[in-house]
């Protein structure tokens, strides 16, 4: 489709620097075409404020805000804590909003009768392909606009220059001009300072972090918490029920304020180069922590181990955008199989960033007290003898032959 011949444009709108930029610049560069800007409601929380008044005014036609929470955390989250899903430690706060906003483009821009979808992600990141994969899936056929595969900015800072001369209003500074992505999982931070593996990140310094505080900063006593699941899901928190969604609000909170769950890792992209981040993700860290202690009572160890291998797979296939495939739907068959049993209560302690195991309880435990007790119990040792001749006869024929080639 020709430039000319866009008229509608659904645009991926988060009132940040490169889509607060993005609108003025589609409608220079594509015919003065309407843009409807699509905000993804995934537990962003204040950034939504004054949304609407700074998309008109820039340019769009429209705001809609779509409340993505509960389905972001139902469909995407829980399955992949069920699998215990980390991308090289990364928690894939991002990876699991991508795939649902994506959808919900493609179905604004079908409803809509919009020309094209528009995001704002780099040719250097992940956004790109989990964007597109999603728009792909649900809207075949869509033309799909990516500003930064186009234009001739080549920096965040080219993109300010941009908007002050467009008069677009920015809440960052040049200073201040990390680029970061929040929802209710977690907050990234990339950029800047950043930038050099080298440098030690500002945690103590003020407004850098914004989920939490710095273990330095927490409470000097700590905090005991109860989680409550079923089959692998979390049902509550501290003995009062409620949905996923809220208790991981919960969790934010106190695990926030006890400096639980920031790290700094330099990750592998999907286009092939390494890339650094400072993750805040304190509600995340303790419910898959917890969760890990739970599995330890209930699954059995083939399942567990095997799940422990899947779970790599299933982070690649989350953070490289194939959330809407065949492979995701029979991996998380598997994992919702396997965490059948995953039911009980566990409690933890918190403390300046650490995360303690205090007890868990289940009652579908496969822990038996009286058979791994050190003292007195119904086990025969005597049978030990047996099984280990049987389990070690490969060994015991490789070494006899070894020693008859000497």
């Amino acid at each position: 489709m020709e430039k000319k011949d866009i008229k509608k444009i659904v645009l991926a709108y988060s009132g940040g620097l490169d889509t607060s930029v993005i609108i003025p610049w589609l409608k220079e560069n594509y015919n003065d075409p309407e843009i409807i800007a699509v905000a993804g409601n995934v537990g962003q929380a204040d950034e939504l404020d004054g949304l609407e008044e700074k998309a008109l005014k820039t340019g769009a036609s429209k705001l809609i805000v779509a409340d993505l929470v509960d389905e972001m955390v139902e469909d995407v989250i829980i399955p992949s804590l069920k699998m215990g899903a980390k991308y090289e430690k990364y928690l894939l706060g991002t990876a699991f909003a991508r795939p649902i906003i994506g959808k919900k483009l493609a179905e604004i821009a079908l409803a809509e009768g919009a020309d094209a979808i528009c995001h704002g992600a780099t040719g250097k990141g992940n956004d790109q392909v989990r964007f597109e994969l999603a728009i792909k899936r649900w809207a075949p056929g869509m033309k799909i606009i990516a500003p930064w595969r186009e234009w001739e900015l080549r920096s965040r800072d080219d993109e300010i220059d941009y908007a002050e001369a467009h008069n677009v209003p920015l809440k960052i500074s040049r200073e201040t001009n990390y680029s970061k992505d929040k929802n209710l999982w977690h907050l990234s931070h990339e950029g800047l300072d950043l930038e050099d593996p080298s440098n030690e990140p500002q945690y103590e310094k003020e407004g850098f972090l914004e989920m939490g505080v710095s273990p330095l900063k927490a409470p000097d006593e700590p905090t005991y918490i109860t989680l409550g699941f079923e089959a692998g899901a979390p049902v509550s928190f501290n003995g009062e029920k409620m949905k996923a969604s809220k208790i991981i609000e919960k969790l934010n909170e106190v695990g926030g304020a006890n400096g639980i769950g920031i790290i700094d890792i330099v990750e592998n992209r999907l286009i092939g180069m390494k890339d650094r981040g400072v993750y805040e993700t304190p509600g995340g860290t303790i419910l898959y922590f917890a969760h890990e202690q739970l599995e330890m009572l209930t699954v059995d160890k083939e399942t567990q181990h095997l799940k422990q291998k899947l779970a790599v797979d299933y982070a690649d296939m989350i953070y490289n955008g194939k959330w809407f495939s065949p492979l995701q739907e029979a991996l998380t068959a598997f994992a919702n199989e396997a965490n059948k049993n995953v039911t009980g209560e566990v409690k933890l302690k918190l403390y300046k960033g650490n995360i303690i195991p205090a007890g868990t309880t289940s009652p579908y435990s496969l822990y038996d007290e009286e058979l791994v007790s050190f003292g007195e119990s119904d086990y025969d040792h005597a049978q030990a003898e047996g099984f280990i001749n049987i389990w070690g006869l490969p060994t015991l024929v490789q070494a006899v032959l070894a020693k008859s080639k000497e």
